[in-house]
């Protein structure tokens, strides 16, 4: 089934109240349009076609960073430069990209919770040729505000009744509501569009006017109901936005849990839809997970951790940590108040402890900087001990410089490493010392001044005062 979707992200959003794109806000760290065009790659739509307008810079460039290879060349965006309604939009879409055959769905891209078994099925309604178009419809809570289905006796779609013009007693009875998503023969669709008129009160030329010129015609158009009315809820205010992310949220919790993952209090725990996280993991409360984020088992991930586009083993204890775009691997143990910036590798059984940041460095196995220190452009062997409030000093105020510790070196308390600056295997500083040439294999490194006593000083000074 060659499916193309066509989603459609030209609209201003203008109830968001935002100088951004609607569908570039995020949901669980993810923007929004990039849920639909996950979901519809996923449902094996082989082309995407995206309707760009408003902001249509800002949406290109979510598109162009998120999806490369093979996806790369499924995803085209084409530019709606007079926003003129949905009909004129699908219109603009069909010419551009040349879509004259096949199932064609038409989505919202302000329709995050869609799913791909949702879409799939969407399309096959149309697929076997029995159906010129088909409406997805679902049954919400609270059906104020969307159109109404008006089934004819065979099942075929008889009308869609806008809010606006429901009877008490319509409004009463049909239940099954417009989701603004279609199914089309793409053929039909190529062929038909040119009727869809502007004859309006917005002078807009209207998709669900495709759904008459159709019948019209003498072709049958159907419904695909969703399964979970959820898929069907669109966002259209900061106050739906997060009622769609606590939704998102508790989908990707749920199916955590049956997979074996531990959570202390699902509703205080944040976890994007790209993540994934082993058995036996426990999620504590206030744990965000964004991006591409991948974690083993056996872990115990927070309280207060926040991990974007990290990966880390099995074994590991990640309390209140934020990590981005960073690698542990099994049996590390970071935090409280860790900060492990891109570029970070930690080596099996290496600790980043208290009030410690760590950037653009190699912790080795075995490894730990206990607490109280900072370590960027390191090379750090095995079995090294950082003593607290430790320092690569790898910024000369105009370039980066990188540091060099071997195995099992013991850096004292307080030791500024000055780099360029490599220090031995098996070689120790000194408390307070600032190393600013290499230090050998197994030597001891010293460096401060001698300390001074003056006798009786406190008496003296209360004499003079």
């Amino acid at each position: 089934m060659d499916v193309t979707a066509i989603i459609m992200a030209a609209g201003q959003g203008t109830r968001m109240k935002s100088n951004h794109a609607k569908v570039s806000h995020k949901i669980l760290g993810k923007p929004m349009i990039r849920w639909v065009v996950d979901a519809a790659i996923a449902s094996g739509a082989g082309r995407v076609v995206v309707v760009v307008g408003s902001h249509s810079d800002e949406v290109r460039a979510i598109l162009a960073d998120a999806y490369s290879g093979e996806h790369a060349a499924a995803i085209e965006c084409v530019e709606q430069t007079e926003r003129l309604g949905t009909g004129h939009a699908v219109r603009v879409a069909l010419e551009a990209a040349g879509i004259d055959a096949g199932p064609v769905v038409v989505l919202n891209g302000d329709l995050p919770l869609i799913q791909a078994s949702t879409i799939r099925s969407f399309a096959e309604t149309v697929a076997d040729g029995s159906h010129a178009a088909a409406v997805l419809t679902f049954t919400p809570p609270e059906p104020f505000g969307y159109g109404r289905i008006q089934l004819a006796a065979d099942g075929s779609v008889e009308r869609i009744v806008e809010q606006k013009d429901c009877t008490p007693e319509q409004a009463a009875q049909l239940l099954e509501c417009n989701a603004g998503c279609y199914a089309f023969d793409g053929a039909l669709l190529a062929a038909h569009i040119g009727e869809v008129t502007c004859d309006n009160a917005q002078s807009e030329y209207y998709l669900p006017d495709m759904v008459e010129i159709l019948k019209s015609h003498g072709h049958a158009v159907t419904i695909s109901h969703c399964n979970d009315y959820r898929d069907g809820l669109g966002v259209n205010s900061r106050m739906q936005l997060a009622e769609v992310t606590d939704i998102a949220r508790g989908r990707i919790n749920d199916r955590l849990m049956t997979e074996g993952v531990t959570f202390i209090d699902p509703a205080q725990a944040w976890i994007g839809p790209d993540a994934q996280i082993g058995r036996d993991t426990v999620v504590w409360p206030q744990t965000h997970l964004i991006g591409r984020c991948h974690v083993g088992e056996d872990c115990q991930l927070g309280p207060n951790t926040r991990l974007t586009d990290t990966v880390a083993g099995d074994r590991c204890v990640i309390d209140e940590t934020v990590a981005v775009e960073a690698v542990l691997a099994d049996d590390v143990e970071c935090g409280p108040r860790a900060y492990l910036r891109p570029g970070t590798h930690m080596l099996d059984g290496s600790k980043a402890g208290t009030h410690v940041e760590i950037k653009k460095s190699t912790i080795g196995k075995g490894s730990k900087v206990p607490h109280l220190s900072y370590i960027g452009d390191t090379q750090m062997g095995a079995g090294v001990n950082v003593g607290a409030g430790s320092i690569t000093c790898n910024y000369d105020g105009k370039n980066k410089h990188a540091t060099t510790i071997g195995d099992r070196t013991f850096i004292g308390s307080d030791t500024m490493m000055v780099a360029p600056v490599n220090i031995g295997a098996d070689a120790i500083t000194g408390a307070s010392s600032c190393i600013t040439h290499d230090v050998p294999a197994g030597a001891l490194a010293i460096e401060r001044s001698d300390q001074r006593i003056v006798k009786h000083y406190t008496e003296l000074r209360r004499a003079r005062l």
